[in-house]
C-alpha cells in the first residue's frame, strides 16, 4: 500500500467535509458545533482508511472500532450540548474579536479561525488510527496492542461517566453557580480531558504494532495531550470558572488538576 497515497486521499476527504460545514457554519454565524466535528471527523477518516483496506485483521479492526467508538460518543454528546445550549461563548468571543481588529466577514473569518485552523490538526491526532488501520494487514494484537486496547477502552469508559456526572448535575436548577466535586470530578477537575488522553494514547499504543509509521505517528497524542493541559483545554476552561465561580480556586486546591487523585483534605 502506498501510505502516503493513502493519507492524501483522507485529507482530501476531510477538505471536503470541511467546506460544507464551513458553508453550514456561515448560513446559521455560528461555528461552535465544530467541536463535535473534531470527533466525527476522526471517526470518518477511520472509516475512510478502512475502506482502503483489504483482508483487515483483530489489529485494524481493533482501531478502527475504538475509533468509531470514541468518535460517535463524543461527537453525539457534544453536537446534542450544542443545540441545547447554543453557541459557544469561546467562539463568539474569537470570532468577533478578530473581526473587529482585522474587518474580516464573518466567513471569512470562521473559515480561517476555525475550519481552517483546526483541519489539519485534528489530521495530525488521528494519524495512529489512520495509519494504523492503513497498514494492519491480518495482523492479530499482540501484548502491547492488548494493553492499548485496555488503556483506550478505560480513556472512553472514564470520559463516558464523567460526560454523564456533569450533565446531571447541569440538569438540576439547584446547582446553578455551584462546582461538581463528586464522582469522578472529585479525584481530578477533567475527567473529560484525562479520558480522552488515555483512549488516544490507548490508540496510538494499539498502532504501534505496524512499525516505525506508527512511531512518527506519535505526534498526534504528543499534540493532544498539551492542547488539552497547556493551550485550548483545562487553562481556557479554567480560566473562564475562576472568574465566574468563586467556589472553583477552592476546587483547585482540593482537586488533581488532571491525573486522578485522592482529593487533597
Amino acid at each position: 500500500m502506498n501510505l502516503a497515497l493513502a493519507l492524501g486521499q483522507n485529507f482530501v476527504i476531510l477538505i471536503g467535509a470541511m467546506i460544507i460545514l464551513w458553508l453550514i457554519s456561515v448560513r446559521i454565524r455560528d461555528v461552535s458545533f465544530i467541536d463535535s466535528f473534531w470527533a466525527w471527523g476522526m471517526a470518518m477518516l477511520a472509516g475512510a482508511s478502512l475502506l482502503q483496506t483489504e483482508n483487515l485483521g483483530w489489529l485494524g479492526w481493533t482501531i478502527f472500532g475504538l475509533t468509531m467508538t470514541w468518535g460517535a460518543r463524543l461527537g453525539t454528546h457534544l453536537l446534542l450540548r450544542w443545540r441545547h445550549e447554543g453557541e459557544d461563548p469561546r467562539y463568539t468571543k474569537i470570532i468577533g474579536t478578530a473581526m473587529k481588529k482585522k474587518g474580516w466577514s464573518f466567513a471569512k473569518t470562521a473559515l480561517i479561525k476555525a475550519w481552517i485552523l483546526q483541519m489539519p490538526l485534528l489530521f495530525m491526532v488521528c494519524l495512529p488510527a489512520q495509519i494504523g488501520i492503513l497498514l494492519a494487514g491480518d495482523q492479530a494484537l499482540n501484548a502491547i496492542g492488548i494493553a492499548g486496547l485496555l488503556l483506550a477502552t478505560i480513556g472512553i469508559i472514564f470520559e463516558t461517566v464523567g460526560d454523564a456526572q456533569l450533565k446531571a448535575f447541569k440538569a438540576d436548577p439547584s446547582n446553578k453557580g455551584k462546582v461538581l466535586n463528586s464522582g469522578l470530578w472529585r479525584y481530578t477537575r477533567h475527567p473529560n480531558y484525562f479520558g480522552d488522553f488515555c483512549a488516544w494514547w490507548g490508540i496510538w499504543l494499539v498502532a504501534t504494532q505496524v512499525g516505525w509509521p506508527a512511531w512518527i505517528a506519535i505526534i498526534g497524542p504528543v499534540f493532544l495531550s498539551f492542547t488539552l493541559t497547556k493551550w485550548s483545554g483545562a487553562p481556557m476552561l479554567e480560566y473562564a470558572l475562576r472568574k465566574n465561580r468563586p467556589d472553583y480556586v477552592d476546587y483547585i486546591e482540593k482537586t488533581s488538576g488532571f491525573f486522578p487523585m485522592p482529593p487533597k483534605i
